[in-house]
Protein backbone atom coordinates (compact mmCIF):
# COMPACT_ATOMS: atom_id res chain seq x y z
CA UNK A 1 0.00 0.00 0.00
CA UNK A 2 1.45 3.36 -1.08
CA UNK A 3 0.91 5.39 2.09
CA UNK A 4 4.02 7.59 2.42
CA UNK A 5 4.94 10.88 0.76
CA UNK A 6 8.44 12.33 1.05
CA UNK A 7 8.56 16.15 1.15
CA UNK A 8 11.74 18.01 0.18
CA UNK A 9 11.57 21.81 0.57
CA UNK A 10 14.24 23.63 -1.46
CA UNK A 11 15.49 27.13 -2.20
CA UNK A 12 18.06 27.66 -4.97
CA UNK A 13 20.27 24.67 -4.24
CA UNK A 14 20.20 22.75 -7.54
CA UNK A 15 23.27 20.59 -6.91
CA UNK A 16 22.25 19.83 -3.34
CA UNK A 17 18.67 19.11 -4.38
CA UNK A 18 19.89 16.73 -7.06
CA UNK A 19 21.98 14.85 -4.48
CA UNK A 20 19.01 14.62 -2.10
CA UNK A 21 16.69 13.31 -4.81
CA UNK A 22 19.16 10.73 -6.10
CA UNK A 23 19.50 9.43 -2.53
CA UNK A 24 15.71 9.02 -2.38
CA UNK A 25 15.59 7.17 -5.70
CA UNK A 26 18.03 4.64 -4.19
CA UNK A 27 15.85 3.76 -1.18
CA UNK A 28 15.47 0.03 -0.55
CA UNK A 29 12.68 -2.06 0.94
CA UNK A 30 9.95 0.55 0.40
CA UNK A 31 9.03 0.12 -3.27
CA UNK A 32 5.32 -0.40 -2.56
CA UNK A 33 5.02 2.17 0.22
CA UNK A 34 5.92 5.49 -1.41
CA UNK A 35 3.07 7.38 -3.07
CA UNK A 36 5.11 10.42 -4.16
CA UNK A 37 8.18 12.55 -3.72
CA UNK A 38 7.08 16.19 -3.39
CA UNK A 39 9.68 18.87 -4.03
CA UNK A 40 8.56 22.29 -2.79
CA UNK A 41 10.29 25.04 -4.74
CA UNK A 42 10.35 28.02 -2.38
CA UNK A 43 12.12 30.34 -4.83
CA UNK A 44 9.90 33.19 -6.10
CA UNK A 45 11.22 32.59 -9.64
CA UNK A 46 10.68 28.83 -9.53
CA UNK A 47 14.27 27.76 -10.14
CA UNK A 48 13.96 24.12 -8.98
CA UNK A 49 11.78 22.97 -11.86
CA UNK A 50 14.73 22.33 -14.17
CA UNK A 51 16.47 20.09 -11.64
CA UNK A 52 13.29 18.11 -11.00
CA UNK A 53 12.56 17.69 -14.72
CA UNK A 54 16.11 16.50 -15.41
CA UNK A 55 15.73 13.74 -12.81
CA UNK A 56 12.09 12.81 -13.34
CA UNK A 57 12.74 9.72 -15.44
CA UNK A 58 15.08 8.33 -12.77
CA UNK A 59 12.47 8.42 -10.02
CA UNK A 60 10.85 5.08 -9.13
CA UNK A 61 7.78 6.97 -7.83
CA UNK A 62 5.74 9.98 -8.94
CA UNK A 63 7.91 13.09 -8.61
CA UNK A 64 6.00 16.34 -8.08
CA UNK A 65 7.33 19.89 -8.01
CA UNK A 66 5.13 22.39 -6.16
CA UNK A 67 5.87 26.10 -6.44
CA UNK A 68 5.48 28.02 -3.16
CA UNK A 69 6.64 31.49 -4.28
CA UNK A 70 6.40 33.20 -0.89
CA UNK A 71 9.78 32.41 0.71
CA UNK A 72 9.51 30.84 4.16
CA UNK A 73 10.27 27.52 5.75
CA UNK A 74 6.82 26.99 7.30
CA UNK A 75 5.05 28.05 4.12
CA UNK A 76 7.14 25.56 2.14
CA UNK A 77 6.32 22.68 4.46
CA UNK A 78 2.61 23.52 4.40
CA UNK A 79 2.65 23.65 0.59
CA UNK A 80 4.20 20.19 0.47
CA UNK A 81 1.50 18.82 2.74
CA UNK A 82 -1.24 20.40 0.61
CA UNK A 83 0.10 18.53 -2.42
CA UNK A 84 -0.40 15.06 -0.95
CA UNK A 85 -3.02 13.20 1.04
CA UNK A 86 -0.62 10.51 2.24
CA UNK A 87 -1.22 9.44 5.86
CA UNK A 88 2.53 9.21 6.56
CA UNK A 89 4.88 12.09 5.78
CA UNK A 90 8.67 11.91 5.66
CA UNK A 91 10.74 15.10 5.54
CA UNK A 92 14.20 15.35 4.02
CA UNK A 93 15.96 18.71 3.73
CA UNK A 94 17.53 19.69 0.42
CA UNK A 95 21.01 19.74 1.98
CA UNK A 96 20.67 16.15 3.18
CA UNK A 97 21.36 12.81 1.50
CA UNK A 98 19.67 9.68 2.84
CA UNK A 99 21.30 6.28 3.23
CA UNK A 100 19.63 3.54 1.13
CA UNK A 101 17.84 2.07 4.15
CA UNK A 102 16.75 5.43 5.58
CA UNK A 103 13.02 5.34 4.91
CA UNK A 104 12.69 1.63 5.71
CA UNK A 105 14.37 2.28 9.08
CA UNK A 106 11.98 5.15 9.88
CA UNK A 107 8.98 2.99 9.04
CA UNK A 108 10.24 0.06 11.07
CA UNK A 109 10.81 2.34 14.07
CA UNK A 110 7.34 3.84 13.79
CA UNK A 111 5.75 0.40 13.66
CA UNK A 112 7.80 -0.76 16.66
CA UNK A 113 7.22 2.28 18.88
CA UNK A 114 3.84 3.62 17.76
CA UNK A 115 5.30 7.13 17.98
CA UNK A 116 3.62 10.07 16.25
CA UNK A 117 6.98 11.38 15.03
CA UNK A 118 10.19 9.45 14.38
CA UNK A 119 13.62 11.07 14.08
CA UNK A 120 16.89 9.65 12.82
CA UNK A 121 20.62 10.39 13.22
CA UNK A 122 22.52 12.86 11.04
CA UNK A 123 26.19 12.93 10.09
CA UNK A 124 27.26 16.54 9.61
CA UNK A 125 29.62 17.48 6.78
CA UNK A 126 31.30 20.92 6.68
CA UNK A 127 34.14 20.71 4.15
CA UNK A 128 34.37 24.49 3.79
CA UNK A 129 34.73 25.24 7.50
CA UNK A 130 38.02 26.56 8.85
CA UNK A 131 40.25 23.65 9.95
CA UNK A 132 40.08 24.55 13.64
CA UNK A 133 36.29 24.85 13.44
CA UNK A 134 35.43 21.86 11.23
CA UNK A 135 34.93 19.26 13.96
CA UNK A 136 32.57 21.57 15.85
CA UNK A 137 30.62 22.47 12.73
CA UNK A 138 30.18 18.83 11.77
CA UNK A 139 28.84 18.10 15.26
CA UNK A 140 26.64 21.20 15.01
CA UNK A 141 25.05 20.08 11.75
CA UNK A 142 24.87 16.47 12.92
CA UNK A 143 22.42 14.77 15.24
CA UNK A 144 23.06 12.10 17.83
CA UNK A 145 20.63 9.96 19.79
CA UNK A 146 20.26 6.55 21.41
CA UNK A 147 22.15 3.65 19.90
CA UNK A 148 18.94 1.65 19.53
CA UNK A 149 15.44 2.32 18.24
CA UNK A 150 13.12 3.43 21.03
CA UNK A 151 10.71 6.09 22.32
CA UNK A 152 12.43 9.32 23.35
CA UNK A 153 11.29 12.16 25.58
CA UNK A 154 12.19 15.13 23.40
CA UNK A 155 11.85 16.08 19.73
CA UNK A 156 14.48 17.13 17.21
CA UNK A 157 14.00 19.05 13.94
CA UNK A 158 11.92 18.19 10.89
CA UNK A 159 14.85 17.24 8.70
CA UNK A 160 15.14 13.42 8.75
CA UNK A 161 11.76 12.64 10.25
CA UNK A 162 8.62 10.59 9.68
CA UNK A 163 5.26 11.86 10.94
CA UNK A 164 1.82 10.33 11.34
CA UNK A 165 -0.28 12.95 9.65
CA UNK A 166 -3.50 12.44 11.62
CA UNK A 167 -1.87 13.08 14.98
CA UNK A 168 1.33 15.06 14.33
CA UNK A 169 0.16 17.35 11.51
CA UNK A 170 -3.34 18.59 12.34
CA UNK A 171 -5.25 20.89 10.02
CA UNK A 172 -4.44 22.09 6.51
CA UNK A 173 -1.48 24.27 7.57
CA UNK A 174 0.08 22.84 10.75
CA UNK A 175 3.31 24.85 10.46
CA UNK A 176 3.05 28.45 11.66
CA UNK A 177 3.89 30.90 8.84
CA UNK A 178 4.92 33.36 11.52
CA UNK A 179 8.13 31.32 11.72
CA UNK A 180 8.90 31.71 8.01
CA UNK A 181 11.93 33.95 8.50
CA UNK A 182 13.47 32.78 11.76
CA UNK A 183 12.55 29.09 11.76
CA UNK A 184 11.33 27.25 14.83
CA UNK A 185 8.13 26.14 13.11
CA UNK A 186 8.94 22.57 14.06
CA UNK A 187 9.58 23.49 17.70
CA UNK A 188 6.09 24.98 17.97
CA UNK A 189 4.52 22.01 16.20
CA UNK A 190 6.21 19.49 18.47
CA UNK A 191 5.48 21.47 21.65
CA UNK A 192 1.78 21.40 20.75
CA UNK A 193 1.96 17.68 19.97
CA UNK A 194 3.63 16.98 23.30
CA UNK A 195 0.91 18.97 25.10
CA UNK A 196 -1.66 16.71 23.43
CA UNK A 197 0.12 13.62 24.71
CA UNK A 198 1.95 12.84 21.48
CA UNK A 199 4.96 10.56 21.45
CA UNK A 200 8.39 10.85 19.83
CA UNK A 201 10.59 8.01 18.66
CA UNK A 202 14.13 7.40 17.46
CA UNK A 203 15.21 5.25 14.50
CA UNK A 204 18.85 4.41 15.19
CA UNK A 205 19.49 3.14 11.65
CA UNK A 206 17.76 5.96 9.69
CA UNK A 207 20.96 7.78 8.71
CA UNK A 208 21.32 10.87 6.58
CA UNK A 209 24.27 13.13 5.84
CA UNK A 210 23.82 16.90 6.04
CA UNK A 211 26.15 19.06 3.95
CA UNK A 212 26.65 22.59 5.25
CA UNK A 213 27.04 25.10 2.39
CA UNK A 214 30.03 27.40 2.63
CA UNK A 215 28.07 30.42 3.88
CA UNK A 216 26.73 28.37 6.79
CA UNK A 217 29.99 26.65 7.70
CA UNK A 218 31.10 29.68 9.71
CA UNK A 219 31.30 30.52 13.38
CA UNK A 220 28.98 33.52 13.00
CA UNK A 221 26.24 31.41 11.45
CA UNK A 222 26.62 28.64 14.04
CA UNK A 223 26.42 31.09 16.93
CA UNK A 224 23.36 32.82 15.49
CA UNK A 225 21.67 29.44 15.20
CA UNK A 226 22.77 28.49 18.72
CA UNK A 227 21.28 31.75 20.01
CA UNK A 228 18.00 30.94 18.23
CA UNK A 229 17.99 27.39 19.63
CA UNK A 230 18.49 28.88 23.08
CA UNK A 231 15.47 31.14 22.59
CA UNK A 232 13.24 28.13 21.95
CA UNK A 233 12.43 27.01 25.52
CA UNK A 234 11.71 30.54 26.73
CA UNK A 235 9.58 31.33 23.67
CA UNK A 236 7.62 28.09 24.03
CA UNK A 237 6.88 28.88 27.69
CA UNK A 238 5.88 32.45 26.79
CA UNK A 239 3.53 31.22 24.05
CA UNK A 240 1.81 29.05 26.68
CA UNK A 241 1.72 32.03 29.08
CA UNK A 242 3.75 29.98 31.51
CA UNK A 243 5.48 32.96 33.08
CA UNK A 244 7.09 30.97 35.93
CA UNK A 245 8.49 28.73 33.20
CA UNK A 246 9.83 31.76 31.34
CA UNK A 247 11.49 32.99 34.55
CA UNK A 248 13.02 29.56 35.13
CA UNK A 249 14.46 29.37 31.61
CA UNK A 250 15.81 32.90 31.88
CA UNK A 251 17.54 32.01 35.16
CA UNK A 252 19.03 28.92 33.54
CA UNK A 253 20.16 31.05 30.60
CA UNK A 254 21.82 33.61 32.86
CA UNK A 255 23.76 30.87 34.65
CA UNK A 256 24.80 29.26 31.36
CA UNK A 257 25.91 32.57 29.88
CA UNK A 258 27.99 33.42 32.95
CA UNK A 259 29.65 30.01 33.37
CA UNK A 260 30.27 29.16 29.72
CA UNK A 261 31.18 32.74 28.90
CA UNK A 262 33.98 32.60 31.45
CA UNK A 263 35.18 29.25 30.09
CA UNK A 264 35.01 30.65 26.54
CA UNK A 265 37.23 33.57 27.50
CA UNK A 266 39.84 31.28 29.02
CA UNK A 267 39.90 28.95 26.01
CA UNK A 268 40.11 31.91 23.63
CA UNK A 269 43.29 33.09 25.35
CA UNK A 270 44.99 29.76 24.62
CA UNK A 271 43.36 29.40 21.16
CA UNK A 272 41.85 26.03 22.03
CA UNK A 273 39.65 24.49 19.32
CA UNK A 274 37.19 23.67 22.12
CA UNK A 275 36.37 27.34 22.39
CA UNK A 276 33.81 26.94 19.59
CA UNK A 277 31.77 24.54 21.73
CA UNK A 278 31.88 26.96 24.66
CA UNK A 279 30.84 29.87 22.43
CA UNK A 280 27.89 27.74 21.37
CA UNK A 281 26.83 27.02 24.95
CA UNK A 282 27.19 30.70 25.86
CA UNK A 283 25.05 31.75 22.89
CA UNK A 284 22.33 29.30 23.87
CA UNK A 285 22.30 30.74 27.37
CA UNK A 286 22.03 34.30 26.07
CA UNK A 287 19.19 33.17 23.81
CA UNK A 288 17.18 32.00 26.82
CA UNK A 289 17.54 35.50 28.25
CA UNK A 290 16.80 37.46 25.06
CA UNK A 291 13.83 35.50 23.80
CA UNK A 292 11.56 38.48 23.08
CA UNK A 293 10.37 39.69 19.69
CA UNK A 294 12.97 41.83 18.00
CA UNK A 295 15.86 39.56 18.95
CA UNK A 296 15.06 36.65 16.61
CA UNK A 297 17.79 36.02 14.02
CA UNK A 298 16.57 35.63 10.42
CA UNK A 299 17.81 32.61 8.49
CA UNK A 300 15.13 31.81 5.94
CA UNK A 301 12.58 33.29 3.61
CA UNK A 302 13.14 36.78 2.23
CA UNK A 303 16.52 37.13 3.94
CA UNK A 304 17.89 34.02 2.26
CA UNK A 305 16.53 35.12 -1.13
CA UNK A 306 18.17 38.53 -0.65
CA UNK A 307 21.48 36.87 0.21
CA UNK A 308 21.30 34.71 -2.91
CA UNK A 309 20.48 37.79 -4.99
CA UNK A 310 23.57 39.52 -3.61
CA UNK A 311 21.64 42.19 -1.75
CA UNK A 312 22.59 43.52 1.67
CA UNK A 313 21.09 41.38 4.45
Amino acid sequence: MADIAIIVPTLRRPESLGRALRSLFAQTGVADRVSAIVVVDNDPVGSAAATVEALRTRSPWPLTCVHAPHPGVATARNAGLAATGAPLIAFLDDDEAAAPGWLAALLKAQAATGADVIFGPITGRAPDAAPWLRAHMERFFGREGPDRTQLINRPFGCGNSLMVRATALPGPAPFDPGADQAGGEDDALFAALSARGGRFGWAADAWVEEFAPAHRATLNYALARAFAYGQGPSQTAAAARDWPGVARWMAIGAAQAAVWGAVSAALTVIASPRRAEMYDRTARGVGKLLWMKGFEPRFYGAREVARLDGAKV
